[in-house]
């Protein structure tokens, strides 16, 4: 059956304006990373894309490592998009990195122009496209000069394969030098994307007022924690989760009885404005300028709709607000 997207895929959906740049992105984008490779069924991948598109989600990031194998999830999507969403292209902001390792030898991983361009090549073959929106270089490399990465991207952008350039996992004290030479180089760089949720406020402190003042776009990830920010751990590690699994970042020792107790807490707040602690959590992250979009990762629809059901209700009282700081705290 031939896919059709609802017509009314884009009333709900909040967008908001990625930095000073003219791109929209959707308050929730889609996250390829876990869950998508050679062991995910197709039928299951390909679902949970058309639900996302037509909640309003026109945001998908992806990286040349992400899936299982490396560049499992880049070679599904695109088998995806090519089958099922190939008329809506034009509707999407497809985006990729490179940044860690891929391949063997001492141009495949980091941040030299060498690996950048040639990882974007390999990226477009795996999902069958001519370009793609965002390229960001996935992390800081100290052993390139930051001019080289800055150029690469720069190659990018000027050939065509990519429409604009971002960062992410960049730390603060290199930043201002990075959006510099960006400018000098008159290159569209509009998004960094590091980690950012409740358990994890350090961009609050320096790196969120920089990259406002200097008009550029935070498409943030990990909102929940790895699922800490859910109730899913608060009776213990479930069998079937990644925690249990060790497939992640997030190690056990992340789970303490003070962050149980944090939730168990925050879950109230929740309640009270009817949300789960996940709705809460997205919708919390999104609050927080200059963030423009906030990445989730699901592994069923249940998870995908639960996440999309943080935007109705995206305003806090001062109220509120001092509650979940006092909890945090």
């Amino acid at each position: 059956m031939t896919y059709i997207a609802d017509e009314k895929r884009y009333n709900s959906m909040i967008y908001n304006r990625c930095g000073d740049s003219g791109l929209l992105l959707p308050a929730v984008s889609l996250g390829l990373y876990r869950n998508f490779g050679e062991k995910t069924p197709f039928k299951t991948a390909e679902k949970l894309i058309e639900i996302a598109f037509d909640n309003g989600i026109t945001h998908f990031d992806l990286a040349n490592n992400y899936g299982e194998p490396n560049g499992s999830a880049e070679k599904l999507f695109g088998q995806i998009l090519k089958k099922a969403l190939n008329g809506y292209r034009d509707e999407m902001i497809i985006a990729t990195k490179a940044g860690y390792d891929m391949w063997p030898g001492p141009y495949g991983d980091g941040g030299s122009k060498k690996y950048m361009l040639a990882s974007l090549d390999q990226s477009l073959k795996r999902l069958d496209l001519d370009y793609v929106d965002i390229y960001y270089s996935h992390r800081y490399d100290p052993d390139t000069p930051l001019e080289e990465t800055v150029s690469a991207l720069g190659t990018a952008v000027r050939s065509g394969k990519a429409v604009y350039a971002g960062v992410s996992n960049y730390p603060v004290t290199v930043m201002r030098e990075v959006i510099k030479l960006f400018k000098q180089e008159n290159i569209p760089f509009i998004a960094h994307q590091p980690q950012y949720s409740m358990f994890l406020r350090e961009p609050e402190q320096e790196l969120f007022p920089l990259l406002e003042e200097m008009g550029v776009g935070a498409v943030v990830y990990q909102a929940l924690f790895q699922g800490l920010l859910t109730t899913k751990y608060v009776d213990g590690i479930p069998r079937d989760s990644r925690l249990a699994d060790q497939v992640d970042s997030i190690s056990t020792d992340q789970l303490t009885e003070e962050r149980t107790k944090k939730v168990l807490k925050l879950k109230e707040i929740a309640s009270e404005r009817n949300q789960t602690v996940a709705q809460l959590a997205i919708a919390w992250a999104l609050k927080r300028k200059p963030v423009s979009s906030v990445v989730i990762g699901v592994r069923n629809i249940e998870q995908l709709n639960e996440n999309i059901g943080a935007l109705n209700n995206t305003t806090f009282s001062n109220d509120e607000l001092l509650k979940i700081d006092r909890i945090l705290a």
